[in-house]
């Protein structure tokens, strides 16, 4: 436990010493400045210490003292390490020019290191202003800022009666870590709005636990679609990242969720496959149990197609989308459209439509976010409706996908 405290408080407090040294620049005549600054890290670090010693496993991400602790550390470190990214340069820059002073002998008043510029510190802090401000934003509004995404895509093999179908995605609801009953409601009325012929939920209604969906069940239940609303699971709603008395109590809690999925509205899909019919012809939706690198796998997509036909127009759902790389896109069987979830954007990047696209998480999935084509087959990744440990979205706002299936050749 004392190792588990240790190491993470050393690592901030070095984030802390080196990034205070652009305040002290600046705060020559303002005492008050440090005492703040320091009032306030000695402040998280004491709520990072309440947090490892009180984390409660059975309640997971959702514990509100880890919440408190997740937004106050991307809200305070990240600006703290942006501001010691220049004044690591400079004090390069000064090590430099001390070194090369001591040989010369030029060293001024025999200073080793020539002192810290003023016009650094405030292009740091100046520079560290402005993911503050963005984080500040992703925590009170980002993560109730949903976002309607709308795509059109062919397929030459589409079904003539399926041309025009509507599909809307929602993903990664992670209902454990909701605190606002009218913006879920909003999010759920512009669910509706888009009046598509399906609704397909593609893993994550919870964080760990089936009760965390309870209050929510209401509002979800107002969701409807004229051909049906089917979902699946995703990694965190097996309650692998809590702690159960038994596994009788673990399975417990799972067909509690089951249930959870049936009240709504939902189609479970585990491991297996439903037709769509429209006009007389026929599609199949097939939804997998969660599979992906690093995760444990159920999914079991032989078992999800076992009486399907090659020839069909199958639509998939599967969780992570990493199994696409891996498994769906070389399989014998076509996968027309998969859609998938789970990455959340990482809930941190930059999107400028034609401009830039990017995430950390790109570094772990490199499919992270939006449409990709790879041999003619297509793989959806819906950057979530909910929210996970941090409690924001910057950049990245949660998302309902719609989809529209036209048939025609396929965009190159």
């Amino acid at each position: 436990m004392l190792f588990r405290i240790l190491i993470p408080i050393l690592l901030m407090s070095i984030v802390d010493i080196y990034a205070y040294q652009a305040v002290r620049t600046l705060t020559k005549d303002h005492i008050w400045a440090r005492y703040l600054y320091w009032g306030i890290s000695i402040a998280f670090l004491v709520l990072v210490i309440l947090v490892i010693i009180n984390f409660d496993r059975s309640a997971g991400p959702q514990h509100a003292l880890f919440k408190w602790m997740m937004g106050s550390f991307v809200l305070l470190f990240v600006p703290k390490m942006i501001i010691s990214a220049p004044l690591l340069l400079e004090d390069i820059t000064r090590l430099l020019v001390g070194i090369s002073g001591k040989f010369a002998g030029t060293n001024a008043n025999d200073a080793f290191l020539p002192s810290r510029r003023k016009f650094v510190s405030q292009l740091a802090l100046a520079l560290a202003a402005i993911p503050f401000a963005g984080i500040l934003h992703g925590i009170f509004k980002g993560r109730y800022n949903y976002r309607v995404i709308k795509k059109t895509i062919f397929f030459p093999d589409l079904p003539a009666e399926f041309d025009g179908f509507r599909l809307t995605q929602i993903s990664d609801v992670h209902s454990g870590s909701f605190d606002n009953p009218e913006k879920i409601a909003y999010g759920i009325d512009l669910i509706n709005q888009q009046k598509s012929d399906v609704i397909l939920f593609t893993g994550d209604l919870v964080n760990n636990r089936a009760d965390e969906m309870d209050p929510w069940k209401e509002i979800f239940s107002r969701l409807e679609a004229p051909m049906g609303m089917y979902s699946i699971l995703g990694n965190h709603d097996y309650g692998d990242y809590s702690e159960w008395p038994s596994p009788k109590a673990k399975q417990a809690n799972m067909e509690k969720l089951y249930r959870t999925h049936a009240e709504i509205g939902f189609d479970l899909l585990r491991n297996e496959n439903r037709q769509l019919e429209r006009n007389g012809a026929k599609i199949r939706l097939v939804g997998v149990e969660n599979w992906g690198k690093g995760f444990a796998q159920h999914g079991d997509l032989e078992r999800a197609f076992a009486d399907t036909d090659p020839q069909e127009f199958h639509i998939l759902m599967s969780h992570d989308p990493s199994h696409f790389d891996e498994i769906v896109k070389l399989h014998p069987k076509k996968m027309a459209l998969t859609l998938s979830g789970h990455t959340h954007g990482m809930q941190f990047g930059i999107e400028i439509p034609g401009l830039i696209r990017w995430s950390p998480v790109k570094y772990r999935y490199p499919k992270w976010a939006g449409l990709y084509q790879e041999d003619g087959r297509y793989l959806y990744v819906n950057r979530g409706f909910g929210f996970l440990a941090f409690p924001g979205r910057v950049g990245i706002w949660p998302e309902i996908t719609v989809l529209e299936l036209r048939k025609g050749e396929a965009s190159a």
